[in-house]
């Protein structure tokens, strides 16, 4: 069974860096992708980044592009979100997502079968 842990999230300050991490198990992660999405109260879950796991190629929300930074440990099994530049409007809780089909250039949630629970990122202004 694939688990899917978050953790890193916090308060922030505007302009400030957070790096989130996504521990990820129950099997190999070969051909899968791996995604970040976020949800604001009141709002509809949105995609982020997402990266290949096999080959580390990535793709980013318009939204974040030039400030958020996916990256994957093979050795660690782990995911990570380096997330600089924060702005009020990035508040949102954070889910690590995975997808067995490998779709890291689909923004789409309904595409990834396996959710965390999310971590919370709050930024002030």
């Amino acid at each position: 069974q694939v688990q899917l842990v978050e953790s890193g999230g916090g308060l922030v300050q505007a302009g400030g860096s957070l790096r989130l991490s996504c521990a990820a198990s129950g099997r190999t992660f070969s051909g899968y992708a791996m995604g970040w999405f976020r949800q604001a109260p009141g709002k509809e879950r949105e995609f982020a980044a997402a990266i290949s796991w096999s080959i580390g190629t990535t793709s980013y929300a318009d939204s974040v592009k030039g400030r958020f930074t996916i990256s994957r440990d093979k050795a660690k099994n782990t995911v990570y979100l380096q997330m600089s530049s924060l702005k009020p409007e990035d508040t949102a809780l954070y889910y690590c997502a995975a997808d067995p089909d490998g779709n890291w250039y689909m923004p789409m949630k309904n595409l990834y079968d396996y959710w965390g629970q999310g971590t919370q990122v709050t930024v002030s202004s």
